[in-house]
């Protein structure tokens, strides 16, 4: 038997996730009657004990049946036979066990979610009321394996527990075939197989055709043990092709954009690696994923299909190494990547300034209106790591509460947030201020709140379950009205904006009108705390993204003593295109856009999370009550819901601002940080004084087609460009970032320029005409060119005083243009760069006082140094802690 390879554990770590929440199960009928109901409470009672008595199946496994009791599985539909099959093997005397055959792993998540409800709604034979079905988990097995020895452990763990049960678990096993045969690790198939054999443990498999017939038909007494289900997977496809058409007629041409090799840069050393046969999980981006050609090409090269994104042109696949580079060839194929690793990346009300702007009162004659900007009537959808639905800070101002939608895309078939992350970023966007008396009031506080889990129990996600969020969130944003989005999360930036696929997603939701704030990660220093530079993260380095670094209060609301945090990720991009030569073009786009608050933050923390119990120190012990603890986390995981956030806020003010306007006014106003540079801070520090002055004067009467050049604002007396926030008096950056640019002038506030439409991506393509900014919507490499393609030096000061500059800025406090010159953008493009002190670095340089990492892929300390900057986050003078009283604060 084969041992299995390190690769392999990392495909599991990457392709669990078929995505239930886009499943949909069976109905249970009438059928369902009083002894249905004795039956569920039985199972309920039983489930109850499920986490004492059996530990390891409660950390490695989801039970489906307590779910479809509590009504938590969607309906699933036009799986009757196979379902009924299902239970003919189960209920039989033969002892076998039934394995699912599909091509589509969507299909097996269906079926087995159907029958839990079949089992929870007693309909079902005698010898099967009273069993619970347990789906394993591939990802949670994996999470904290670092060999095949420590995977089969966990495996061996699980058995043992189900054999305990006597016969009243039964385990649904996605991907059978990584846990039994030819292709698993011998102990794992002999554990497995011993289990079966003795009847000791009931299952229900699922795998592929090819799949079962290359690794479980081949040794007669192992298939001997089971049954084979098969599912129709053509009329399963004729279904989804209709759905795919029906949500594919605004996908105006996926193949748009895409540059350089079809193959990720990452996927192509696996090619390399000579290791054919090993399977891994891809996201593949095409013209038309209904197209035959390529189901074809699918199926006859046993690739599976596990979920599909019709919305962004894309397919999750399970497919063999040596498959990879047919599958580029294919006419209709445009990128293939990785379905990589996502992971989470934690006073602040008064420090940006959104309290002393919340209330505003307008007196017109003797009509005096005061309007509370809170968030209400905007949605924001938050993609994490779920949400603890009963915590105080999610109710409105009555008993109401503002989650109005939640769904899992991580296959453990749960919401709440046992993980500890989602809940603390949720309430720092939209939190209320009843704990505390008001002390960690959200930046939005009665704001409508979708939560979207794509975050698992271990705070881990995959590249396919953050498409299958935005692809719901694309169907659906206009039920709940969600203008913003909050991604508090990354995966290493390797591929170039222009293919990556979640990427491509966000922009396309910009695109549809909705902001899209991203975190830019914490790594900004390596474990020797050396400052490193080019290791912003994906969606980071997305440039239709506002991408939100971490700002240090040191516990102060005044802003005289603030600065950007040690680990806050910096710029430029480093994700890059291989052209056919087989050279890199790297990004280097200035990233990021704004820093806010992310040092110590202190908000909701929900019941029980893991961070916490690994991490005590995390609860400060403002409460005691299980719905009102709160708990500290630093990153720009936390400082990205503040600037989302005050997107909220600012579309409350002019619901007609664009994604890109609000860029616009957040950067324009934001103020430098001193001895800070642009590839830290980019356009400095949010303030929202003056972001909801600037937004309020902006005219709410442009209509759809907005003349370039037009007058921008509903006033001709300019606002004063600088605050005051808590005693300390600052100028605003009155600047914003382009690409590989810095844009200065009057005249970005004034004129209405091209680049705030929906539909332009402002990368670092700028044409300029009479002092007024066009892009015509083409991403290209670099330039800054006037209309009639004439390419201009750097530094040109056009004639409204627009000032262009290629260079990244240190900031003197005041101005970012006053300082001086940092790095200019030309020196990194080149690769095996050498610099004064000496050093060079493959695809890199080291510059002035850091590192810039090669490749955007992330140094081997880097996931520790993320953690670490997260639990502890940088030194600061002060820190207040406001007890809670236990009584509800309703004046925010």
């Amino acid at each position: 038997m084969k041992r299995i390879k390190h690769r392999r554990v990392t495909a599991w770590l990457t392709c669990l996730s078929v995505s239930v929440s886009l499943c949909t199960g069976i109905l249970v009928g009438d059928r369902a009657n009083a002894q249905s109901a004795q039956n569920a409470r039985s199972l309920n009672a039983r489930a109850a004990l499920s986490k004492a008595s059996y530990p390891m199946l409660s950390r490695y496994a989801t039970d489906l049946t307590q779910q479809a009791i509590e009504g938590r599985l969607e309906p699933v539909k036009g799986h009757d036979i196979e379902i009924s099959r299902i239970v003919d093997v189960l209920s039989s005397d033969s002892h076998k066990n039934p394995v699912v055959i599909s091509e589509l792993g969507l299909v097996t998540v269906q079926i087995a979610q159907g029958l839990a409800q079949r089992v929870a709604a007693g309909d079902a034979p005698e010898s099967l009321r009273t069993k619970r079905i347990l789906s394993l988990s591939l990802d949670a097995l994996a999470a904290n394996a670092k060999t095949s020895n420590e995977f089969t452990a966990h495996v061996q763990a699980v058995l043992a527990e189900a054999e305990s049960a006597k016969g009243e678990i039964i385990l649904f096993v996605d991907q059978l075939h990584q846990f039994v045969g030819a292709y698993a690790a011998q102990i794992s198939t002999e554990s497995m197989r011993a289990a079966l054999e003795q009847g000791k443990v009931r299952i229900v498999g699922a795998t592929t055709p090819n799949l079962y017939a290359e690794y479980i038909a081949t040794d007669q007494e192992l298939s001997a043990l089971f049954q084979q289900v098969q599912v129709n997977d053509a009329s399963e496809n004729n279904s989804d092709e209709n759905s795919d058409a029906q949500n594919s007629k605004n996908n105006d041409g996926s193949d748009r954009g895409f540059s350089g090799d079809r193959i990720s840069p990452d996927l192509r050393e696996m090619i390399q690696s000579g290791a054919a046969s090993n399977r891994v999980s891809l996201i593949l981006q095409a013209d038309d994923i209904r197209d035959a050609n390529l189901a074809r090409l699918l199926k006859a090269h046993g690739v599976r299909v596990d979920a599909r994104f019709p919305a962004f042109g894309a397919i999750k696949i399970d497919a063999p190494v040596g498959m990879i580079e047919k599958l580029a060839a294919s006419g209709n194929t445009r990128y293939l990547s990785l379905d990589r690793r996502v992971q989470s990346m934690g006073h602040i009300t008064a420090t940006t300034g959104a309290d002393a702007v919340r209330r505003q009162t307008v007196t017109n004659g003797l009509l005096t209106t005061t309007t509370v900007f809170d968030g209400t009537g905007i949605g924001i959808a938050i993609l994490d790591s779920g949400m603890d639905i009963n915590h105080v800070a999610f109710l409105d101002k009555g008993t109401r509460s503002r989650i109005v939608f939640s769904r899992d895309f991580t296959g453990e078939n749960r919401v709440d947030d046992p993980y500890g992350h989602g809940t603390h970023v949720t309430a720092i966007a939209a939190g209320n201020g009843r704990i505390a008396n008001s002390a960690y009031l959200g930046m939005a506080p009665n704001a409508n709140i979708v939560n979207l889990r794509v975050l698992n129990s271990h705070g881990i996600g995959s590249v396919s379950a953050i498409l299958a969020a935005l692809d719901w969130l694309m169907t659906n944003r206009a039920t709940y009205n969600v203008r913003v989005v909050n991604m508090s999360l990354g995966t290493p930036a390797v591929d170039s904006y222009q293919n990556d696929p979640i990427c491509r997603a966000v922009r396309r939701l910009v695109d549809a009108g909705v902001v899209v704030a991203a975190a830019a990660g914490n790594n900004g220093k390596n474990s020797g705390g050396q400052k490193i530079y080019g290791q912003i993260h994906c969606p980071g380095n997305e440039p239709s993204a506002l991408t939100v670094g971490a700002a240090n209060t040191f516990g102060t609301d005044a802003r005289n003593d603030d600065g950007v945090t040690s680990f806050s990720s910096r710029g430029p991009t480093r994700s890059y295109t291989t052209d056919s030569a087989g050279v890199k073009h790297f990004d280097n786009l200035i990233k990021p856009d704004v820093v806010a608050p992310g040092n110590k933050i202190i908000n909701a923390e929900s019941d029980g999370n893991l961070l916490v119990a690994e991490n005590p120190q995390l609860d400060l012990g403002i409460s005691h009550a299980d719905n009102r603890r709160e708990m500290q986390l630093s990153g720009s995981s936390m400082a990205t819901p503040v600037v989302a956030g005050a997107a909220v806020m600012l579309l409350q003010a002019n619901p007609n601002l664009t994604p890109n306007m609000i860029k616009m006014i957040l950067m324009y106003t934001a103020q430098p940080l001193a001895g800070f540079n642009t590839l830290e801070q980019g356009a400095g520090e949010i303030n929202m004084d003056g972001a909801m002055r600037l937004a309020r004067l902006v005219r709410t009467d442009l209509g759809t087609s907005k003349p370039i050049g037009a007058s921008l604002l509903n006033t001709t007396t300019l606002p004063l460009p600088q605050s005051t926030i808590a005693g300390t008096t600052f100028s605003w950056s009155q600047g914003i970032i382009l690409g590989q640019h810095f844009v200065k002038g009057t005249s970005l506030i004034t004129k209405y320029q091209p680049v705030y439409a929906q539909g332009v991506i402002v990368s670092d393509k700028v044409l300029i005409s009479n002092g007024v900014l066009i892009s015509d919507g083409v991403i290209v490499s670099d330039g800054v060119i006037i209309s009639d393609g004439v390419i201009i030096s750097d530094g040109v000061i056009v004639s409204d005083g627009v000032l262009i500059s290629d260079g990244v800025i240190v900031s003197d406090g005041t101005t970012l243009a006053s300082g001086t010159l940092f790095l200019n953008m030309g020196v990194i493009v080149s690769e095996q760069v050498i610099v004064s002190d000496g050093y060079a670095l493959a695809d890199g340089v080291i510059i002035s006082d850091g590192v810039i990492v090669s490749d955007g892929v992330i140094i081997s300390d880097a996931v520790a140094v993320a953690q670490s900057a997260q639990v502890g986050g940088d030194f600061t003078t002060t820190l207040t802690v406001s007890l809670d009283t236990g009584l509800d604060c309703l004046d925010y």
